[in-house]
């Protein structure tokens, strides 16, 4: 075969190395153009850690992270709150292949009716008595006991020692300690606070278990932890893969060799009510970060999950997003596929290293059972932080926050049924705690449980979507005028952004079209019958226009005028612009007309 002979320029190894410096010096040139600067393209985590626009190889940490062996693929779990034989062999037919079950103990036995045991692994999320209900199931199931695998869930402290030793003796494979990190997440926390939170937890667990007679290392088997993924994909599959890292660390310092089992669910906090379809997005980019993350077991929230009980076809869904991926995207087929990057790997470290740090200040504190109210504080803190950015929409919600679509037909699900378990992140459960405001958050009393803390729950979107609730419960529904100056190719950018974050808050925008003078603004928005508008046009037509249009609007009975952008010589009310408090913004309008709460 002939061998194609490139020239000397196109051969790659030839190319002189292009560094950072001269990288940097024409990202600062085309900035200057925009009068941004580099430090733009920093972002900022929640736990500190600078995201930088740019990874070379001098940013691979100093001790490179090799990680675990773990199975190609994972376990497809579904998530069972209603003793519903025929939903539960649907997600087994449908691909399913472990089952994470929060029922009454007296219907366990004719759910598992029929389930191959030795096929489905079976996972609780419940009290003392389901897991000894559970262990009934299996010394009656026609299945070896070196065979049965699974979590029986239980927090080892008290009675549930007792059920531990029982289960270990009998069924040496099974797991019987969850160590869930989602109620931490679930508050409002950080990846880092997650992270630091439940090594503390496990921590706790391990010297409860060794101190009932386990050895150290049948303590260490006993352990499952279960994370939130979300729609974070990155940072998703970094802090699976710091937690890994952190566990083996905990485990040399214990004297035994263990591997981390992650059960990892995509959050709660991030599912909308609102514009719900749009959570299919978020889960799938949830459930992809947990499969390249190394997840042993992976649930993928339905769709309408903050609404009510999921249906049939939502639950099909959600199931059927991790077949995908697995079967036809074949994600599994590949161990620790981020390796190498070094924005992962860096990113990894910068999260290892916080969560241990964190972990340790707990344990200073006395460890989690007496870090109670250090644990509230700190989450609390960082969910009023979140809280801010979600509320000037820098932490976009797409379908509530961003894009929200007021003609949306609501999805109407049954409530979840009341027996529900406290303990069980928001699969269908009214998730709405409000945030700790100013006050610290109460003292909490430790039972074991991570959700004992005193943490509120919470939803990203919940504070625009209250708002959105509260327009439809209106007879008529509010409304801001969009008042556009010059024709479309002029006004059509912020009268977009105004009427975007307007919708955000419920509130309808109807607009006066290509107008070519004050007065014909003036007379659109008369018919209108608004009390409050908002100018929308080009600076051009601010310079011309602005101040007569507010003149001619406030004659026509406009009791407030704001204005699309950040600057003008008109006599207006305010100013909505990119980054402006728009929640803020939102809820004075609200009281600026009155309307009651």
């Amino acid at each position: 075969m002939m061998e194609l002979a490139l020239p000397a320029e196109f051969r790659p190894n030839e190319f002189p190395a292009a560094s950072r410096e001269q990288w940097r010096e024409l990202v600062d040139a085309v900035l200057r153009k925009t009068g941004a600067s580099y430090d733009s393209l920093v972002t900022k985590t929640y736990d500190g850690l600078e995201l930088q626009p740019l990874y070379t190889r001098s940013d691979e940490p100093p001790v490179p992270y090799a990680l675990a062996p773990v199975r190609q693929g994972w376990d497809v779990r579904q998530r069972h709150t209603v003793p519903d034989p025929v939903a539960l062999m649907n997600d087994l037919e449908g691909g399913v292949t472990s089952l994470w079950l929060a029922v009454p103990p007296s219907s366990l036995e004719r759910l598992l009716d029929g389930v191959y045991l030795d096929l489905a692994p079976v996972v609780l999320d419940g009290s003392v008595e389901l897991a000894r209900a559970m262990l009934r199931v299996y010394s009656q199931a026609p299945v070896l006991a070196s065979e049965v695998r699974g979590n029986l869930g239980l927090v080892p402290f008290g009675p549930a020692l007792d059920v531990v030793l029982e289960a270990r003796s009998e069924f040496p494979e099974l797991r019987t300690v969850v160590v869930d990190a989602l109620p931490f997440h679930d508050a409002g926390g950080s990846d880092a606070e997650e992270l630091g939170a439940s090594l503390a937890l496990a921590v706790s667990y391990l010297r409860a278990l060794t101190g009932a007679g386990l050895s150290v290392s049948d303590a260490f088997a006993q352990l499952e932890f279960r994370f939130a993924a979300t729609a974070d994909q990155f940072s998703t599959i970094a802090k699976l893969r710091a937690a890994r890292r952190l566990w083996a660390r905990v485990a040399e310092v214990s004297g035994v060799s263990a591997v981390q089992q992650q059960h990892v669910v995509t959050s709660s906090a991030m599912m909308t009510r609102r514009d719900p379809w749009v959570n299919m997005l978020r889960t799938t980019i949830a459930c992809l970060a947990a499969g390249l993350g190394g997840a042993d077991a992976v649930t993928v929230q339905p769709f309408d999950a903050a609404i009510g009980l999921p249906d049939e076809f939502a639950r099909r869904i959600a199931r059927n997003t991790q077949n995908l991926l697995l079967e036809e995207s074949h994600l599994g087929e590949v161990i620790d596929p981020a390796a190498g990057s070094w924005y992962v790997e860096q990113l990894t470290d910068g999260l290892a290293v916080q969560a241990w740090a964190w972990f340790q200040e707990i344990e200073r504190a006395g460890g989690i059972a007496e870090a109670g109210s250090l644990v509230a504080t700190r989450i609390a803190s960082t969910w009023a932080a979140r809280s801010a950015r979600l509320a000037d929409r820098s932490d976009p919600i797409t379908g509530v926050s961003e894009f929200p679509n007021l003609t949306e037909k609501p999805v109407v699900r049954e409530p979840v049924p009341a027996s529900e378990p406290a303990s069980v992140p928001a699969f269908g459960i009214d998730s709405d705690s409000q945030a700790p405001r100013g006050d610290s958050p109460p003292t909490p009393s430790f039972s074991g449980r991570s959700d004992s803390f005193g943490l509120p729950r919470v939803r990203y979107a919940q504070a625009f979507e209250e708002l959105r609730d509260l327009a439809d419960a209106q007879p008529e529904r509010p409304q801001v005028f969009l008042a556009t100056l010059g024709p479309v190719a002029a006004h059509t950018a912020r009268a977009t952004f105004a009427a975007n974050l307007f919708n955000a808050g419920g509130f309808a925008t109807p607009n006066a079209g290509p107008t070519k003078t004050p007065e014909e603004v003036a007379e659109r928005f008369e018919q209108s019958g608004a009390k409050i508008a908002v100018l929308c046009g080009s600076d051009t037509s601010y310079a011309d226009q602005a101040t007569a249009t507010v003149e001619a609007l406030r004659k026509a009975g406009a009791e407030r005028v704001l204005l699309a952008g950040k600057k003008t010589d008109a006599d207006v009310d305010g100013f909505v612009f990119m980054g402006c408090p728009a929640l803020e913004i939102l809820n004075t309008t609200y009281d600026f007309l009155g309307v009651e709460r």
